[in-house]
């Protein structure tokens, strides 16, 4: 086919029924109706949707062809996407995933260096940062343990564990104060999912990354902006604050999602067989989780320079073109999907590592062995504090968090008890003694000037309650 995008009946995305988690069925249905990519409606704007394995990693692999520069998608430059369409925000961003050909070689080995020092396990800073995830964890399970007294309780592991746990990492990363971290991946939230203070709240991101910025030039330290201009030490303030806003997005949003995605995963698997699991198991419940439900379920934009063929379509020169991993997972071409991809072909893929939830190609995240140390140590700190967790609701009721990128959930309560040994007053011992030796009054009194780490669990806690992530 070869009509214009714009003149085809394009179905609306972003329904009741894609919101509460059923995006697989609208997945097979499109399929089903248009073959491996089919026209939506995305708010308001005519779209490609690439819905096979095949095509999207043609997509994804291809840079000659395919570029991510809004300077490519024609509707955007003839004036024909309105100023406050609610994604905007999240795209108009001047950084490394909208950058094309030598621009992005140099900007991505830039952050590739920045990053790498603290997920190469043979680096001190990498080691010292996974000892201080476990720290966090504990900590973390330590307080939420500590609300429900006695062996057992009842928890909120999305805002009480799975968003904070990532959040603290990136703050430690960035070098940022918690205090200050916990206001900035708020704002993160209200962008990435298309919120209507996105224009505001990315103000405000962009002017606390730039003070966070003007003080590492200052004083450097050992975190990612500072490695940042210590490879670019002509970089501007403008570029590295951006930068920063993407580690900050992918390493305390997307890993947050992950993680909390992989704990439904391993709970809705009956997980009371942990304590006999060698660690290399969570490995592949995190690809599991990965395949069922991608924290980024559709990418941003790529726009083709000249007309090209995509499944049954023409596809325009730019014409913007979105990649759903949620949907290439659930591709008859692609057999590694949880329970071994229902209905595979011959020739399909027959490995969870080949999923698409980090992308693929010149753009693949640089920063998955980081991701993938976030989650596991979440979940082995999880069934060493925990005998026993169950979800407290069935997997299929949960509430998912409404994006058009991203797919995360908005609670995640369980039921729990914990392991012999640890009752309340020990889950809390290894908060209590941080918090002596730092001067600090014990958590189970509550300070009349509340530390960092208080400020950050009763926003989250707050947050929570009022279902708003």
């Amino acid at each position: 086919m070869s009509t214009p995008l714009e003149e085809l009946p394009a179905e609306p995305l972003l329904t009741r029924e894609y919101e509460t988690g059923r995006r697989a069925e609208i997945h097979d249905r499109l399929r089903t109706r248009y073959g491996a990519v089919a026209p939506v409606d995305l708010m308001g704007q005519s779209v490609w949707l690439v819905l096979d394995y095949p095509e999207a990693l043609a997509v994804l692999t291809d840079e000659s062809l395919w570029k991510k520069s809004l300077a490519h998608w024609r509707a955007y430059t003839e004036g024909r996407v309105p100023k406050d369409w609610p994604l905007l925000p999240a795209l108009e961003c001047d950084m490394v995933i909208f950058f094309d050909d030598q621009r992005r070689m140099a900007a991505r080995a830039a952050l590739e260096a920045a990053i790498e020092p603290f997920q190469d396990l043979s680096n001190p800073i990498a080691q010292r940062l996974r000892d201080l995830t476990v720290r966090y964890a504990d900590e973390l399970l330590g307080f939420l343990a500590g609300g429900g007294g006695g062996l057992g309780g009842m928890a909120e592991l999305c805002g009480q564990y799975a968003r904070p746990l990532p959040l603290m990492v990136a703050n430690h990363m960035l070098g940022f104060p918690v205090a200050q971290g916990e206001e900035v991946i708020m704002d993160v939230w209200r962008v990435l999912d298309a919120g209507p203070d996105g224009p505001e709240a990315i103000e405000r991101l962009m002017a606390g990354l730039r003070e966070l910025v003007a003080q590492k030039r200052a004083r450097p330290g050992e975190d990612v902006p500072s490695y940042l201009l210590a490879h670019d030490p002509d970089i501007s303030d403008e570029e590295l604050a951006w930068e920063l806003y993407l580690v900050l997005a992918t390493t305390a949003d997307e890993t947050g999602s992950l993680l909390a995605n992989t704990l439904v995963e391993a709970l809705s698997e009956d997980m009371a067989r942990h304590s006999t699991m060698q660690v290399g198991f969570y490995g592949e419940i995190i690809n599991h989780a990965a395949i069922a439900n991608p924290p980024m379920h559709n990418m941003t934009f790529r726009f083709p320079v000249v007309p090209t063929e995509l499944g049954r379509f023409g596809i325009a020169a730019g014409d913007p073109v979105m990649v759903s991993p949620a949907a290439a997972h659930t591709c008859p071409h692609f057999a590694g999907g949880v329970g071994g991809g229902a209905g595979a072909q011959q020739g399909a893929l027959l490995t969870s590592r080949a999923h698409l939830s980090f992308g693929a190609g010149p753009h693949r995240c640089p920063a998955q062995d980081l991701a993938f140390m976030i989650v596991g140590i979440g979940i082995e700190r999880l069934f060493a504090h925990f005998e026993k967790v169950e979800l407290a609701m069935p997997a299929d009721q949960l509430p998912w968090r409404s994006s058009p990128l991203f797919s995360g959930l908005r609670a995640l309560p369980v039921r729990y008890l914990l392991t012999e040994g640890r009752a309340r007053t020990t889950a809390l011992a290894v908060v209590e003694e941080e918090h002596a030796s730092a001067g600090e009054r014990p958590l189970t009194e509550r300070p009349e000037r509340p530390s960092p780490f208080w400020r950050l669990m009763a926003t989250l806690r707050r947050r929570a309650r009022h279902g708003r992530g």
